[in-house]
């Protein structure tokens, strides 16, 4: 029975980390309002190493349109400026000899839709991940009905538990895609 429940906590651990990477997916696509996590992950050249723009600069939202950026080091503010102008965000940063702002342009309803569609791949691909999950739990089930370690009752028991919570943990990444759509398309 400990091994069922080392495969069942392993399960659920393992699709919770699925939800939170496909919420931070969704947190990195725009928009129209501004949001430090838009730009955090942009990878900056910093004394020779790529850092997170949140790793060499404090980053900020004054209002639902700007972006502040203020390095630590002013050494690196244009590398920053042109990290950004690399990035697929489609901002052109305005830099002032001490900060970059970033001003947010309202999206267009095409670039909502794209937006969406966006979102519908990155929540397909956190589904595609819990099942993943799900189904590594039923072979490591299937393992210890096979060998004996677990009677069928215990095993047929535990695949119904994680159904449960494969169905939970897509109905909760569901969810937060439903609510980052909303958003793109409300603002």
């Amino acid at each position: 029975m400990a091994d069922i429940q080392h495969i069942l906590a392993e399960a659920e651990g393992k699709m919770k980390k699925a939800v939170e990477a496909a919420q931070h997916d969704f947190g990195t696509v725009r928009t129209g309002r501004a949001s430090s996590s838009l730009v955090e992950s942009i990878k900056v050249e910093y004394y020779g190493t790529l850092m997170p723009l949140n790793q060499v600069a404090n980053i900020s939202a004054p209002d639902n349109r700007t972006l502040e950026i203020k390095p630590w080091d002013m050494k690196v503010l244009g590398e920053i400026e042109r990290a950004i102008q690399k990035s697929d965000l489609g901002i052109n940063p305005n830099n002032d000899g001490k900060l970059i702002r970033l001003s947010m342009p309202p999206l267009t309803e095409e670039r909502r839709k794209d937006m969406v569609k966006i979102i519908k791949k990155m929540a397909e691909e956190g589904r595609v991940a819990i099942r993943g999950v799900r189904q590594d739990a039923n072979k490591a089930l299937d393992a210890l009905k096979k060998d004996r370690s677990a009677s069928e009752d215990e095993v047929k028991d535990a695949l119904e538990r994680i159904q449960k919570l494969t169905d939970s943990k897509t109905a909760e990444a569901n969810l937060l895609a439903e609510h980052k759509e909303k958003e793109i398309l409300d603002f």
